[in-house]
């Protein structure tokens, strides 16, 4: 039961006394730790230490006095420059090597697209200009890639200030480098007046001015004031209704231009937000400005018109050339073309005066809102008009080698038929009486 006792309780374990531990002092610790063999033994590893590096030095003093070399001439000033700007060179060069050798990063294929899309069309047209066009980029490419690598070799070496050097190196000198901006002072006040004085006086900016730059854009962009670029389908015209034509097409161009165009600028100026902003003494000035942009709208129209017609009587292309009908008449005992050449000529140059004609007497829009007569000067500008002719006189000239080859050939084989040189002959041959046996 669990009343009953039992060993473990009658008898308890003995309790044993605690373990005496003595103290010990660090100069004890040393002299327990102390081995007389091992001091004896490092003393003995110290002199012979000693004693070889004493023998080491004695040796080495002998040599040095028995094999002494012979002292250096120094060398002459004249060539210790020449070896210092040798090795100058050399190692300019090798490090220039090293830079050149580096990969540079191309150039992106869209600028070279970007730069193609700024030429103009008409210089993209015609025979090997594919391949002129190559040419050209690979030199672009070329230029790009060598500009490259002498602005990282300028940045990274600095080329040192020798003359021979630059007879090695035949190239020419690099722009110099951009001057960074001067923050030195406070920019900022100033800037916000400037722009503010900008706003106020460059009426360009005016939000007026881009509704008339998306008006002229949407009325002008795929118009023109005359086209004869399907005149070829029509068969031969004659000079008289060729001009005629000319005549009447720009005058209806003009028609419709002053009905849909300006009737929408004019409309735009009888809202009283086209004038927001614009004070009392800056409204003429703001006129004028509007002026300048509408004259440089038609004028450009006017341009674009003449350019597409001179192109019509290209030589090299000639699908669009215009035909006229004219007629080889004998008269007066001469053989020569009706209507004449110089008549055809003139007949194609009236249409770029009828051109520059056209469009003169649109009033302003100032003229418009205070009852003024002022015109917009939309004139075809002098140098536009001259071009234009001279290239027709000098495309006409060569459209027109075929034809007269063929009147000169006529005129060779027929010519003497009317001239009086058959009349001729046919009197002499009668005034012989010749017998019929001398012509058999």
């Amino acid at each position: 039961t669990s009343s009953k006792r039992t060993l473990r309780t009658l008898f308890r374990p003995a309790a044993l006394p605690p373990p005496v531990i003595s103290e010990t002092s660090p100069s004890q610790k040393k002299l327990l730790a102390y081995r007389r063999d091992r001091k004896q033994q490092e003393i003995i590893n110290q002199l012979l230490i000693d004693r070889a590096l004493e023998v080491y030095y004695i040796t080495m003093e002998e040599t040095d006095e028995r094999d002494a070399a012979p002292p250096i001439t120094e060398l002459h000033s004249t060539v210790r420059k020449y070896f210092f700007i040798k090795s100058c060179l050399l190692n300019y060069l090798f490090l220039k090597k090293c830079v050149q050798s580096n990969p540079m990063i191309p150039i992106q294929q869209q600028w070279l697209r970007s730069m193609l899309a700024m030429v103009p069309q008409s210089l993209m047209e015609g025979r090997e200009r594919g391949q002129l066009t190559e040419e050209l980029l690979k030199e672009i490419v070329k230029d790009y890639e060598t500009s490259m690598q002498r602005c990282v070799l300028r940045r990274a070496l600095i080329k040192p200030d020798i003359k021979e050097l630059d007879k090695l190196e035949d190239e020419a000198p690099l722009p110099s480098l951009p001057l960074g901006l001067d923050f030195s002072s406070t920019w900022h006040d100033s800037y916000i007046k400037a722009k503010k004085r900008i706003t106020s006086t460059l009426y360009i900016l005016h939000p007026t001015m881009k509704t008339l730059l998306d008006f002229g854009y949407t009325a002008f962009f795929n118009f023109l004031v005359v086209d004869f670029s399907r005149c070829r389908l029509k068969g031969p015209i004659d000079c008289k209704s060729f001009k005629t034509d000319a005549s009447l097409r720009c005058s209806k161009a003009e028609d419709k231009i002053m009905s849909t165009w300006y009737q929408r600028v004019f409309g735009l100026f009888t809202q009283s937000e086209a004038l927001d902003g614009v004070k009392l003494d800056q409204f003429e000035s703001f006129c004028n400005c509007v002026a300048v942009l509408l004259s440089n709208q038609l004028k450009e129209l006017l341009q674009r018109t003449t350019e597409v017609f001179v192109k019509l009587f290209d030589p090299e292309d000639r699908s669009c050339l215009p035909i006229f009908k004219m007629d080889l008449t004998f008269d007066e005992n001469r053989m020569e073309f009706y209507p004449s050449l110089q008549d055809l000529e003139e007949a194609i140059l009236f249409v770029v005066d009828c051109i520059g004609q056209t469009l003169q007497n649109i009033q302003t829009v100032h003229a418009l809102l205070t009852g003024g007569t002022a015109t917009l000067d939309t004139e075809l500008p002098a140098h536009t008009a001259q071009w234009a002719k001279s290239t027709l006189k000098k495309s006409i000239r060569i459209n027109l080698e075929g034809p007269k080859e063929h009147f000169k050939g006529y005129v060779e084989s027929y010519g003497w038929l009317v001239d009086g040189t058959a009349e001729e002959r046919i009197k002499r041959f009668v005034a012989e009486q010749p017998s019929f046996d001398e012509y058999t």
